[in-house]
C-alpha cells in the first residue's frame, strides 16, 4: 500500500479535496480531526495536569489551551509531548485497518506535514494550492479568523511556493469541483507506479 501525503496551506482547498480523495475510494487519516478526538477523551487528563484549567467535564477547552501555548514554544513542545505519540498510535492504526482493507493508496491529510518532517513518512506528497487572493478570501469569509490572525498562521507556515517545489503532485482549486476530480483520478494513475519511498 502507498501512502499519500496531502498538505497544503490554510484556505487552499486541502478539507474539500480530501472528501475528493474518500470519494474516490481512498482512506485520509484527518491529523485535525484525530487531535479532536483525543482532545475530547483520551489526551484530556494528560493535557489538564500539564496546563491546569485548560479542559472542562474531561474535555480540552481549545480556546483556553491556545491562549496557554500561543506565544510559548516551551508549552507548545511540552503538549506536542503528550499528544504526538498518541497521535502516532492512531495513524498506525489508520494505516494497519486501511492495508487490511487491501487498498492500494491511503492518504493522510497533515496541514503542517513538510514543518514536521512528515514527508519522510510517506511515499509521495499532493500539495494543494490556489493564489493568495482566493485563499485570503476563503479564509476571511469563515468569519473565525482576521487578516491579523491569518498572518500570524501564515508566517508559521512554508510559504506555498516552497511547498509547490518540494511536491509529487500539485493539486490547484482554483477553478472549482471537476478540474480537482480530474487531477485526483491522474494522481491515482500515476502513484501506482511509484516505488515505496517512506523510511
Amino acid at each position: 500500500m502507498l501512502i499519500l501525503g496531502l498538505t497544503g496551506s490554510i484556505g487552499m482547498g486541502k478539507s474539500t479535496t480530501a472528501k475528493l480523495f474518500e470519494e474516490a475510494g481512498v482512506p485520509v487519516y484527518d491529523a485535525d480531526a484525530a487531535v479532536h478526538q483525543l482532545y475530547e477523551g483520551e489526551a484530556a487528563p494528560a493535557i489538564e495536569a500539564a496546563f491546569p484549567g485548560t479542559t472542562e467535564n474531561g474535555k480540552v477547552d481549545r480556546t483556553k489551551l491556545s491562549a496557554r501555548v500561543l506565544h510559548d514554544p516551551a508549552a507548545i513542545r511540552q503538549l506536542e509531548q503528550i499528544v504526538h505519540p498518541m497521535l502516532g498510535a492512531s495513524r498506525q492504526k489508520f494505516f494497519a485497518d486501511a492495508e487490511a482493507s487491501g487498498v492500494p493508496v491511503a492518504v493522510v491529510d497533515v496541514p503542517l506535514l513538510f514543518e514536521t518532517g512528515g514527508e519522510k513518512r510517506v511515499d509521495a506528497v499532493v500539495v494543494v494550492t490556489t493564489s493568495p487572493k482566493i485563499q485570503r478570501e476563503r479564509v476571511l469569509v469563515r468569519g473565525t479568523m482576521d487578516e491579523e490572525r491569518l498572518d500570524a498562521i501564515l508566517a508559521r507556515q512554508m510559504p506555498d511556493a516552497e511547498k509547490r517545489k518540494r511536491a509529487d503532485f500539485v493539486v490547484d482549486t482554483s477553478h472549482g469541483l471537476e478540474p480537482v476530480r480530474a487531477q485526483i483520478t491522474h494522481i491515482l494513475a500515476e502513484v501506482v507506479k511509484m516505488p515505496q519511498r517512506r523510511t
